[in-house]
């Protein structure tokens, strides 16, 4: 037979061709037979070779039996796994595929009918009963197979029953189902079936244990779905609360999609059987509290389009919910209201969608309606935002089944409504649900004047644009359908219904802006084509209308379609509305109709108009449609009532007086004669309603009438030009007679208002060429009455208002006819020339010299003091020195004189003292000198009156010589006697002189400013116009000394304002220009300045918020990044950075971390850095911008070193990381610990404190990892009064990741410091159990288990080191490169520590363990890795005093890694410790196993190595056996290097076994086989102590009675291992137990060797 094995592949492929023989056959079952002594390969390719032949038919019968009785003998004795299994699956089955009860019947073999099947019989008989021909052995499989049930323990013993017992009740259930119409009568009654259907599930849950997750009970839920459909009803609902409660525990466990279909399959199937009966169950019912949620509770998770078990799932509750419907639909139909009443999201959105499947299965009953609606309205109150688009699909839903009609349908309506609003933050599918929502309105029954009335609405004008939409469509399905959507009737029901006139008054008012939200004008139009004829109702029939609109509505359309937004013209759009209003009317020729219009236009322009350009609109609409009135009465009532509205505002007084001048085109005479009884306010005592206010708001009040009523004759005479004039003369008579009759008290203010209300008139006539060829007589009246008034004004007064608008009215009209006489046109100049070129007498001037109107008469040399011509500037400079000189002289300073423009008068002076002609500078500072005497007298006086001391040597500190070319001293001197004004006029005057072409002007002007600026710049008023007339003026070019004094006075206006200041320059657009950087640079030169924007700018960083409500990332912040940028990069800030350094940096860093959240576009310049001399420019984006600011903050610091360590170690990249942004703050924080000062440190800790605990994740990111990187400074873990500890350790229990990182990196830190032992070994158990987490916290926590061991008490550093070795050691073969370097860092350091100890046998256990681990990891690649592991394994032969070793790992690199690991193995075998060598090698057997490619093959490679070296001729054949049983299963790995070097071992231990083993004789080959006992050798792997002790303690545990049926069974056994063929060995071989060591294990027994 081994002569047939042996043949080669070229025989056994000619044997497959030669025919069938009892010799071929007999070889065969010899095979089998003898497969205990044939290598597993051998037995393989005899099992493919069967098969063929089985499958080609060319095996007879008794052929077949033999086979199959003898493979199955062969499974039972060798019980294969693998491949093999998997091969003698396949044989059975072509056997069973040509008769299957040959294979069938073996299960019930007499012989073992107390054993266990072989699995591979088990599998095949399962999938033969889905094939043909095992119906008749059905019942009798499966009574043998319900015996097997109670029999298994074995997992895989299980699963193979599961696959036997799947086919069965599948095919029983296909022979049921088919009944009749099988071909194949089963051995079986369908009662029967039913019964051991029941009797099958009672066993599965009463003897397995089913309540893991693993294979079994995935195979036991499918084979339950199918026994529930064969089990009697009565039985499957008596079971239906303990298979729901079992099937909830499974699904509670945390499982896979696939485990999760698995459960809801099996639930599904469970209902449907139930339901197959008919009815549920009281069982079911009171279980549907707990099945509902969990259904809810799967279809919550989201869909993974990728994953056919997800997808399943989904589908599987949904129809576990459709039948759970039909069985008990009020339970379910209440338990899904109950969660839509949850306010669960997570809960709420799947109840929605089972009830948009269940509901039309629902009987539609008014009690249900009911109930539905009120969830319903609950969740619109509610109104979650997850819940809308689902809860929008249930409302269509409803809509379509009529639910609308309702009561509570308007509910419903609205809140489509709500949702359909033109709101950016509302989804474009949101919208569209909406819409179509609002379409079923119509089919709903619901009127389509209601929803015209709720398009209307004014808190609904969001929603116009779709609402108009579905109306629109509504109105033209109905016009199809003949249904004309005639809509005058809505009168008829005002309190229902919105007016035809409010409707169309609505429309024409959307229309006026119809680009807003894009469609608003051309959604407003086509509703307004949809609904025409707008009257066909009402009683005066008319179609014009709806003709005009079918012409004009189409033409406005297409000017909408052909123009934009921009280049429409408003102006003619609103002219051309207003004819279409006005058409339409004269259309509808309806008064009755006209008049309801003109109330509802009143009505909004009393109460529903904001905007201006809207409300005068309205007035303009009434105006149009008004003139279109036939009925008189009419006329006059609507203008009185536009008359009678609010004329408080101009805005308004002009749209009264547009109305007039309007209607006054067709009603002229109407309009005149009722604006005449109206001005009978302003002279009627009796009937004038101003004399009902308060007597000081009657003025003001007669003046607004006024100039209302002089507004419309004016608007009247410009709009009806000729036809006006005729009536001109009376309307100048009733003017008279206004101010003449007057009701009120005259005074100044009340002639000023008349007179303003006067010229708005009379400029008006003066420029009508058609007044000047008539007469008119009271234009002669007119002009002596202002003659009069102009008299009437005191000629001490150089500038009167009234004066000044008297003979305005008389220019206006001198072209009026009758012209004036000779004489009165003479006296009308005299008047005028005496009362403007009058002065006082020359006595009354000198009394009066302190008349502020004489100071202020300086300002009319203005035009002189900067004529061109020095003659003129001399002149007006020498006149202006003589008066003020004069005035200083007097001794009359008792009435202060008021400089009213002092500001002004100061720079005009200060300038010319810088003016190229010297007599001029002279002069200037000669005016300059007494004007300030001038004030020191007023301030002396003033002070005596108070009767305070008298400021002494005060004007001795000034002279004109000081003034002289000095304009700083002029500021100086003057500054305190400015008002806010008076400085605001100052700066803004001396702002105008920057650009003078003479170059000593500008300047002087620039330190002018910036000198008063200096010593007043917190008395400024109109910043914001300071501020934007600088940047202008800055833009252009200006002298260089000029700009540089100009960015000086900016300086010190923000220094002084910096709250205002700081935000407007912020608000310019990025990237700033040249000017708005110079400014932001100049900020940084000087001290005060730079701490107070600094200020300003860290209040804005310290308040970010993520996205503003546009949604936008903000970019306020993003400037102040670019302006600290241009600040910093001075050398002056550092005195101010340094004040403020700890805040600041916290601050630039909350914005670094703010700017690279919101992710902004890296191509986004916003700020570019100049270059040096010959370098290109360097531009920032955001991110890299805050980044930079960072930067600067520490170099303006003085710490370089900070920012040299961040170059080093890429802190920079790290930072610019969202993801890795904490990690960076650790590493700036640890660069700071080494280069800031102590104090400084404890400030930053000082101020994180505060946001440790923030609900701001970035502030608390921040604030934790300073926090705890800061403790890595001595001081501040030693600092007073702070729980250090208590916070970290909160920090490792949170969830979050980061913040576990940074708490085990601050733990780290503290163990760093003395005193800290103690209180950090209790968190020892902690951090350990951390050792399996994600792989930053991994080695976080090993390094602070690091640090404990390394810096604790010696007895501390042994204790822990024991506790955490186990934990430890796989993490030096961790797949995770940083965990695996970490760890393997941590153990040599450790390791160094422990050495230092004096460790014991305990410790050195511990220590062994970790060779191998070290010695498979130094294989690695990585050279990080193989570096770690270089310097632990330097630690371990130190510790254990292995010191020829040492060298050779001290220097390992990645070049001699494998060189260095064969001279381990070679003094591993050289130095005669064979146990310890064993028990290395068992350990590396362990990791042959691992699910790692690199380790099975670093392990192979080891054993490899050390095999090598190992004298096989003195190995035991039992470890031999050992080594060839661990390194089989690795001959088929994936893994091609571990298959090499496997094959490359076995050919070794071959080569030795050859080499001793003995030829047998043919006899041998059949069986007959004498073996020679071998010569006594050692074992190398020799049991160790512990696992005797352990067993020892076990024997004592075991109870008497126990004992001694327990050593009758080891005698047993014993015997059996001697006398079995199969073991190699001679039958004197002791047993492993008897060979374990008396004394100790070989870890111990090698010891340390002596250092």
């Amino acid at each position: 037979m081994f002569v047939v094995m042996a043949a080669s592949s070229e025989t056994r492929e000619r044997d497959l061709e030669c025919d069938v023989s009892g010799e071929t056959i007999r070889n065969f079952m010899e095979a089998l037979q003898a497969a205990g002594q044939l290598s597993a390969d051998n037995i393989l390719q005899t099992l493919k070779l069967l098969e063929v032949k089985v499958l080609n038919n060319r095996m007879t019968t008794s052929s077949r039996q033999k086979v199959t009785d003898t493979l199955v003998d062969y499974l039972r004795a060798v019980k294969p796994e693998g491949e093999l299994e998997e091969m003698c699956v396949s044989v059975l089955m072509a056997l069973g595929s040509q008769s299957p009860e040959m294979v069938i019947v073996k299960l019930w073999d007499r012989l073992h009918l107390h054993d266990l099947p072989p699995r591979s019989l088990l599998v095949t008989v399962g999938k033969l009963s889905l094939g043909q021909g095992v119906a008749p052995y059905l019942g009798a499989t499966w009574e043998h197979i319900l015996c097997l049930l109670r029999m298994a323990q074995e997992e895989d013993d299980m699963l193979a029953i599961c696959q036997a017992l799947s086919g069965l009740v599948i095919s029983t259930r296909k022979h049921l189902d088919l009944g009749s119409k099988d071909d194949e009568v089963m051995d079986i009654t369908p009662e029967a079936v039913s019964i051991k259907a029941y009797h099958t599930l009672r066993i599965l849950f009463n003897h397995w244990s089913l309540k893991n997750k693993n294979k079994v009970t995935e195979q036991v839920l499918v084979i339950a779905g199918h026994l529930f459909f064969l089990m009697p009803p009565s039985k499957l609902k008596n079971q239906v609360n303990q298979l729901i409660q079992w099937l909830m525990t499974l699904i509670s466990t945390g499982v896979t999609p696939f485990y999760i279909s698995q459960v809801i399959g099996c639930i599904c199937q469970l209902v449907d059987a139930l339901a197959v009966s008919g009815r549920g169950g009281v069982n079911l019912e009171s279980q549907l509290e707990n099945v509902v949620p969990m259904l809810f509770t799967q279809l919550h998770e989201k869909v993974n389009t990728s994953d056919p078990y997800s997808i399943q799932s989904h589908g599987l509750a949904m129809r576990a919910f459709f039948i759970l419907t039909k069985l008990h639909n009020d339970q379910v139909v209440l338990l899904i209201r109950k969660t839509l009443e949850s306010k669960d999201p997570a809960k709420i959105v799947p109840a929605l969608q089972v009830f948009m499947e269940i509901f039309q299965e629902v009987p539609q009953t008014e009690t249900l309606k009911r109930e539905v609606m009120h969830s319903i309205v609950v969740l619109i109150q509610e109104d979650l935002k997850p819940v809308r688009k689902t809860l929008l699909s249930f409302l269509e839903m409803l809509g379509r089944l009529g639910y609308l009609t309702l009561s509570q349908g308007d509910v419903v309506i609205d809140y489509a409504i709500q949702l359909c609003q033109s709101d950016r933050s509302n989804e474009e599918d949101i919208q569209l649900k909406c819409s179509k929502i609002l379409q079923m309105v119509q089919t709903s029954r619901v009127p389509l004047p209601k929803l015209i009335t709720l398009l209307c609405q004014p808190s609904n004008s969001l929603a116009f644009v779709p609402l108009s939409k579905t109306a629109t469509e509504m109105a033209l399905r109905a016009r199809t359908l003949g249904q004309v959507p005639y809509l005058s009737g809505f009168h008829l029901q005002p309190t229902q219904f919105i007016s035809p006139q409010k409707l169309l008054v609505h429309l024409v008012m959307f229309s006026l802006k119809p680009y807003r939200e894009k469609e608003f004008g051309v959604s407003s139009l086509r509703l307004l084509n949809a609904l025409h004829p707008i009257t066909s109702l009402h009683p005066i029939i008319n179609l014009d209308v709806g003709w005009l609109w079918a012409k004009e509505i189409p033409k406005m359309l297409q000017i909408l379609d052909d123009h934009t937004e921009k280049t429409l013209s408003q102006k003619e759009w609103q002219d051309r509305l207003l004819q279409f209003s006005s058409q339409s009317l004269l259309a509808i020729s309806d008064d009755n109709w006209l008049e309801q219009l003109l109330r509802v236009i009143l009505e909004r322009i009393n109460y529903f108009s904001d905007e201006d350009e809207e409300k005068a609109f309205l007035y303009k609409l009434f105006g149009f449609c008004l003139r279109t009135a036939r009925n008189t009465e009419l006329l006059k009532s609507m203008l009185s009532s536009i008359l009678q509205t609010a004329h408080e505002e101009l805005q308004e007084r002009e749209g009264i007086a547009v109305v007039l001048s309007i209607v006054s085109t067709k009603h002229l005479k109407t309009a005149l004669d009722h604006l005449q009884a109206y001005g009978a306010v302003l002279t009627d005592k009796a009937s004038s309603f101003i004399l009902r206010l308060m007597k000081e708001h009657q003025p003001r009040e007669w003046g607004m009438v006024c100039h209302t009523i002089y507004l419309c004759y004016s608007k009247i005479v410009s709009e009806s030009k000729a036809a006006a004039v005729e009536h001109l003369d009376a309307i100048l008579a009733l003017v008279l007679q206004h101010y003449r009759h007057c009701i009120v008290e005259k005074d100044k203010n009340l002639k000023l208002d008349y007179l303003d209300a006067l010229t708005k008139l009379t400029g008006v006539l003066g420029s009508q060429p058609a007044a000047f060829r008539l007469e008119f007589p009271h234009k002669l009246e007119m002009v002596a009455f202002m003659v009069e008034l102009i008299k009437e004004e005191p000629l001490t007064s150089i500038s009167s208002p009234i004066r000044q608008k008297a003979m305005s009215i008389v220019t206006d009209f001198r072209q009026i006819r009758p012209l004036l006489e000779v004489k009165e046109r003479a006296e009308l100049l005299r008047a005028c020339y005496k009362s403007v070129f009058c002065l006082p007498p020359t006595d009354v001037l000198r009394k009066e010299a302190s008349s502020p109107r004489e100071a202020s008469a300086n300002v009319f040399l203005d035009m002189w003091l900067n004529s061109q011509k020095d003659s003129e500037r001399e002149r007006a400079m020498w006149c202006t020195a003589c008066i003020l000189g004069f005035t200083a002289k007097m001794n009359n300073f008792e009435t202060e004189i008021e400089f009213t423009r002092l500001g002004r008068l100061v720079r005009l002076l200060a300038v010319r003292c810088q003016d190229p002609v010297d007599n001029i500078c002279f002069l200037s500072a000669q005016a300059v000198y007494s004007l300030y005497c001038i004030l020191l007298q007023q301030k002396k006086t003033a002070r005596k009156k108070q009767g305070l001391w008298e400021e002494e040597g005060r004007s001795e500190v000034y002279s004109a010589s000081v003034f002289y070319n000095s304009t700083f001293e002029i500021a100086e001197a003057f500054a305190e006697y400015f008002t806010q004004m008076q400085v605001t006029n100052l700066v803004l005057t001396a702002m105008e002189g920057l650009t003078n072409s003479k170059a000593k002007e500008s300047l002087a002007a620039a330190q002018l400013m910036s000198g008063v600026l200096k010593e007043r710049g917190r008395d400024m008023m109109k910043i914001e116009e300071v501020v934007e007339g600088i940047l202008e003026w800055l833009s252009l070019q200006l002298e260089p000394s000029t700009k540089e004094e100009t960015l000086r006075a900016m300086c010190l206006l923000a220094g002084n304002n910096a709250h205002i200041v700081v935000p407007l320059l912020l608000n310019k657009p990025l990237p700033w220009n040249r000017t708005s950087l110079s400014l932001w640079k100049v900020f940084g030169t000087q001290r005060e300045t730079t701490i107070g924007i600094l200020q300003v700018l860290i209040g804005v960083l310290e308040k970010l918020d993520s996205r503003d409500e546009t949604g936008e990332m903000p970019f306020q912040p993003v400037a102040v990044a670019c302006a600290l940028c241009e600040m910093l990069s001075g050398s002056l800030c550092q005195e101010a950075v340094k004040e403020l350094y700890p805040r600041l940096l916290l601050a630039v860093l909350h914005h670094l971390c703010w700017v690279i959240e919101q992710k902004p576009p890296q191509k986004m310049v916003v700020y570019t850095k100049e270059g040096g001399l010959g370098s290109k420019s360097k531009p920032f984006d955001p991110s890299s911008c805050a980044l930079e600011v960072v930067k600067l903050v520490l170099l303006a610091a003085a710490y370089e070193g900070v920012v040299f360590y961040g170059n080093q170690h890429r802190s920079w990249d790290l930072l610019s990381c969202p993801r890795f942004y904490y990690m960076g703050i650790m590493d700036l924080t640890s660069a700071m610990v080494k280069n800031c000062e102590p104090a400084v440190l404890h400030q930053l800790l000082s101020l994180v404190r505060n946001f440790l605990y923030s609900l701001d994740h970035r502030w608390k990111t921040l604030a934790r990892a300073l926090y705890a990187q800061l403790l890595w400074h001595r001081s501040v873990a030693q600092t007073l009064g702070h729980d250090f500890l208590s916070n970290l350790v909160k920090w490792i229990k949170e969830p979050d990741l980061v913040m576990k990182e940074v708490g085990l990196r601050g733990i780290g830190n503290l163990a760093l410091h003395p005193g800290q032992s103690a209180s950090l070994k209790s968190l020892v158990p902690s951090l350990r159990d951390l050792l399996k987490n994600e792989v930053r916290v991994t080695v976080q926590a090993v390094k602070s288990l690091r640090n404990i061991i390394c810096h604790g008490q010696a007895e501390d550093t042994k204790v822990v080191f024991c506790s955490i070795s186990k934990h430890l050691r796989p993490l030096i073969n961790d797949e995770r490169d940083q965990v695996k370097i970490s760890a393997t860092s941590a153990l040599g350091h450790m390791l160094h520590q422990v050495d230092k100890c004096k460790p014991g046998p305990s410790i050195w256990r511990e220590i062994y363990t970790f060779l191998v681990p070290l010695l498979l990891s130094i294989q690695d690649n990585n050279p990080e890795v193989v570096k770690a592991c270089g310097g632990a394994l330097t630690e371990w032969t130190k510790v254990i005093g292995w010191s020829s070793l040492t060298r050779t790992f001290r220097h390992t690199t990645l070049s001699d890694h494998i060189q260095v690991l064969e001279e381990t193995c070679k003094y591993l075998v050289g130095a005669s410790r064979r146990q310890l060598l064993g028990e290395l090698l068992s350990q590396s057997f362990g990791f042959l196993k691992s699910p790692q490619p690199f380790l099975r093959t670093a392990a192979v490679s080891f054993i490899e190595l050390t095999v090598k070296r190992i004298s096989m001729s003195h190995l035991h054949e039992d470890d031999v056996q050992l080594f060839r049983n661990a390194l089989e299963r690795l001959r088929d790995d994936p893994a091609q290097s571990v298959q090499r070097s496997v094959d490359t071992v076995l050919k070794r231990l071959d080569g030795c076994a050859s080499a001793r083993h003995v030829s047998a004789s043919r006899s041998s080959q059949l069986g007959s086989t004498f073996f020679k006992v071998p010569q006594r050798k050692k074992r190398l792997f020799k049991p160790v102590k512990w696992e005797r002790e352990d067993e020892d303690q076990q024997e004592k545990k075991t109870p008497n009675w126990f004992k001694a049926p327990l050593n009758l069974l080891r005698a047993r056994h014993t015997r059996k291992v001697r006398n079995s063929p199969l073991t190699e060995g001679g039958a004197g071989e002791k047993t492993a137990a008897s060979q374990a060591p008396k004394a100790r294990s070989r870890l111990e027994e090698a010891g340390p060797a002596p250092k």
